[in-house]
């Protein structure tokens, strides 16, 4: 049997390296990308900066070489993005750059990445999988930027699923509070707010991202799916 890659962004993160942990375990040659290394689990590790990959073209270039140079001879049948920036102000503190830099790095490279890496996935018969959030739906104060950036993810998934077709699978997964670093960051000094919203750790959501990630042969697309 072919052996297959996954692309999975903010591999570094506690969902990213869950999500490289069982996408390897079930054969899968993984490609994690983050900021910063760290993360395990990962075949073969490429570090980059989603915010420049939206506002240079020759770096967008050049990374996407990367992940077909190290995805080789083995289709790449899966995109992740799972990489997410949460800046957490109230409204009068927010500033041009907080949204450009959330909006690149939770939307639009999103859609780069999948728009770049078409034609591979397209090759593989593969996915898109859009890691949204609960957030999309149902936010809580001082998350204005973070929130808006989800809903935008969850309506782009959408509009993809349509736009696709039959031609790549584009689904979306909204998960509540998940114990990761960056969650726990925006919960600091609400330890009893954070233990009644918290839904899990990481693990927990690694089987459902990759049940997203495997053929159908009845449903095309199943657009967003939330877990709560």
């Amino acid at each position: 049997m072919e052996k297959l890659s996954a692309m999975i962004t903010g591999a570094s993160g506690g969902i990213g390296q869950a999500l490289c942990r069982v996408f390897q375990k079930a054969g899968y040659r993984v490609i994690g990308s983050d900021t910063v290394k760290g993360a395990e689990h990962c075949d073969v590790f490429i570090e980059s900066d989603l915010r420049e990959l939206c506002r240079s073209t020759s770096y967008r270039n050049v990374l996407i070489e990367q992940i077909r140079s190290a995805a080789g001879s083995h289709p790449l049948q899966v995109l992740i993005n799972n990489a997410a920036l949460q800046i957490v102000k109230p409204t009068e503190s927010i500033t041009p750059e907080d949204w450009r830099d959330t909006l690149d790095v939770n939307l639009v490279a999103p859609f780069l990445l999948a728009q770049s890496l078409l034609p591979d996935l397209e090759r593989a018969r593969g996915s898109v999988i859009n890691i949204s959030s609960i957030h999309a739906t149902l936010t809580k104060p001082e998350f204005v930027c973070y929130a808006t950036s989800k809903t935008a993810l969850s309506g782009l998934t959408r509009c993809m699923a349509v736009d696709l077709g039959a031609r790549v699978r584009i689904n979306a997964i909204c998960p509540a509070a998940v114990a990761t670093p960056m969650l726990l960051a925006g919960f600091q000094g609400k330890e009893k707010e954070l233990t009644e919203r918290s839904n899990g750790s990481p693990n927990r959501k690694r089987s459902q991202t990759l049940r997203c990630s495997l053929p159908h042969k009845r449903r095309v697309s199943s657009p967003v799916r939330r877990s709560r």
